[in-house]
């Protein structure tokens, strides 16, 4: 069954070519890994395609993009769960630069483990819009 966390939608005062242009090469976020809280993530590593990092009870998680749709949509797919995760980041242009972001998941959870893990994972989803709303598009 499938399980749905949507973030908040966020404003972001970039465009969303230069938004989109960051988010959809991951390479680019090497530069902001500094701002990645370290308690419960470690060891980031960035490729233009792909992301991974180790959760604490869990393991070392990849995530992989699978689709881009220019200034407007980055999807992705886990790697190493063993459950299928999808995480969308969705962009759409209000004015020159205002940006909407929202940050969607969805999860292949059985019951059990989506009652365990639905309060977190939303907290996760939140935090992550929330830090992607405030990166430096300008710098990236």
């Amino acid at each position: 069954m499938m399980a749905e966390f949507v973030s908040d939608t966020k404003t972001i005062p970039y465009s969303d070519k230069t938004v989109f242009a960051a988010l959809s090469d991951l390479s680019k976020l090497e530069q902001i890994k500094g701002k990645i809280p370290d308690d419960k993530i470690k060891d980031f590593t960035f490729d233009s395609d792909s992301c991974s990092f180790r959760i604490d009870l869990v393991g070392q998680v990849r995530f992989a993009v699978v689709e881009r749709q220019p200034n407007k949509l980055v999807k992705f797919k886990s790697e190493n769960l063993p459950f299928d995760v999808f995480l969308w980041l969705q962009l759409v242009a209000k004015q020159e630069n205002d940006t909407k972001m929202r940050l969607t998941v969805k999860a292949d959870l059985n019951p059990i483990m989506e009652s365990m893990v639905s309060k977190p994972l939303k907290q996760a989803v939140d935090q992550v819009a929330d830090l992607l709303s405030r990166l430096p598009y300008d710098k990236i």
